[in-house]
């Protein structure tokens, strides 16, 4: 019992960590190797990766998701933010000529206002930066998850958390670990979470070994991403990172993965 007490134990249950690498897996898959190897990056939340000035909360929401949509490879995509309820209960879809991804390259695509995709958001998540970033990212995730060519490892009943982890394969891991709020019911009206912050389904540490997949198949030294990463997660993303790095057989398969061709 006591050499029991002495092992270490996991970062993260070994069924999760296999998963988190099938999702990898099917992302790379689907959704351009190329571009996450050679041109998508660790999105920071700084001034230097969201530079510019606003006189509103909208002109400051279409700051950040330019600049969003730019880092996530969509910036072409035909979008709209809104903050009209009414939207979310209308199914869209948006349409793609051509390339779905590209970060370099591509001008934003022209279209009419009710033909571009609407995109709710909270104007009082203005006031959390890095939670509206990834709120942005994960309703982008969405929409591109939903072009897959086929149904993430978990299918469909797995598919709020497969769309966050794939939000963190965009680079906006470091968002997510820090803005992560998984929602629970209570009763105290006092304690209702707001809008202000941002509900989520897997939990910070599930998120934290998915930005160390990302970190580690990007060549990212960890310092880069602690330094960003709230103080609560530094410890335990410097043990998730150690543990993905020992993890070659996986790597391996994920670094020779080719992208499919998506119409």
């Amino acid at each position: 019992m006591f050499l029991d007490f002495l092992k270490t134990s996991p970062v993260l249950d070994e069924e999760s960590v296999q998963w988190q690498f099938d999702l990898y897996e099917w992302a790379l898959r689907n959704f351009n190797a190329d571009i996450f190897f050679n041109q998508s990056i660790l999105v920071e939340p700084t001034n230097q990766y969201f530079p510019g000035e606003a006189n509103s909360s909208e002109e400051m929401a279409q700051l950040i998701f330019d600049k969003v949509k730019e880092y996530a490879g969509v910036k072409h995509w035909p979008c709209r933010l809104t903050t009209e309820q009414s939207c979310a209960t209308q199914p869209a879809r948006i349409v793609v000529s051509g390339a779905l991804r590209n970060i370099a390259g591509i001008e934003p695509v022209a279209a009419a206002y009710e033909e571009r995709l609407p995109i709710l958001y909270d104007s009082r998540q203005v006031k959390n930066p890095e939670a509206i970033i990834a709120t942005f990212a994960h309703t982008l995730a969405h929409h591109l998850g939903s072009m897959a060519q086929d149904m993430p490892p978990g299918g469909e009943d797995n598919w709020p958390h497969a769309i966050e982890v794939l939000a963190v394969f965009l680079g906006f891991g470091l968002m997510f670990a820090n803005s992560a709020f998984v929602y629970r019911n209570v009763t105290c009206g006092s304690c209702q979470p707001t809008t202000v912050n941002r509900n989520a389904w897997l939990s910070q540490y599930d998120i934290t070994y998915s930005l160390a997949i990302y970190c580690v198949l990007k060549d990212i030294p960890a310092k880069n991403a602690s330094r960003n990463i709230k103080k609560s997660l530094r410890s335990y993303f410097k043990k998730a990172y150690k543990d993905v790095k020992k993890r070659e057989a996986e790597l391996t398969k994920l670094r020779n993965i080719e992208s499919k061709a998506l119409a």
